[in-house]
């Protein structure tokens, strides 16, 4: 997916980088139908309505996000959450993190499997909708983040490798209400290329 922060009003849907059917059995394309081609084209949608006459009409996704509040802040950041999301994703990921990003997570959370088990137990524990991020702060520092709703990292000087949705819509079709089945079925399909470019 090409880098969407500098994209500008009119925004378009990003391409996905695999076919609709290619993430199943994790995620079913059923659900890339419609968290792809419903939701997050309706954040889109709501976008560009949103941005005419805001006084955004000449910024880039991210002057948006930066300076932006309320329902146009809200849509710009699920944009650029969802599309963080899709990006990530791959029927033949790397399933392990490797090179600098391998070592920094061993550094700061012990090991990969340490890693796995806090980043899902926050998965798990955040209340209502919104995201679980590992982040990376200007030293490169990493660390677990959850936020809620439209929230994201970046407005706090941080830099988002990887983020996994537990929005209901994102796996309801699915797994219905079990998130815990969602957050495990994440990991087959977590491609680590990615978010080591990112960090």
């Amino acid at each position: 997916m090409k880098n969407i922060s500098k994209q500008r009003a009119p925004f378009v849907m990003p391409e996905l980088p695999y076919a609709h059917d290619a993430l199943a059995p994790h995620i079913s394309a059923e659900t890339i139908d419609y968290h792809y081609g419903k939701h997050l084209q309706g954040y889109i949608n709501n976008l560009n309505t949103l941005v005419q006459g805001s006084g955004f009409e000449n910024a880039d996704l991210k002057e948006i996000l930066k300076s932006s509040s309320g329902a146009l802040f809200n849509n710009a950041a699920q944009v650029w959450n969802h599309t963080l999301y899709f990006s990530q994703l791959s029927p033949t990921p790397q399933s392990r993190p490797q090179s600098i990003l391998g070592a920094a997570i061993g550094r700061d959370f012990g090991s990969y499997e340490a890693f796995v088990e806090q980043f899902t137990k926050s998965a798990l524990s955040l209340f209502g909708s919104g995201w679980t991020w590992l982040v990376a702060d200007k030293s490169g520092r990493l660390s677990i983040e959850n936020t809620s709703n439209a929230a994201i990292p970046v407005t706090d000087g941080k830099n988002p490798l990887m983020v996994i949705d537990v929005w209901e819509h994102a796996y309801y079709i699915d797994h219905r209400n079990l998130r815990a089945e969602s957050v495990k079925a994440f990991w087959n399909i977590l491609d680590w290329r990615v978010a080591q470019q990112r960090y």
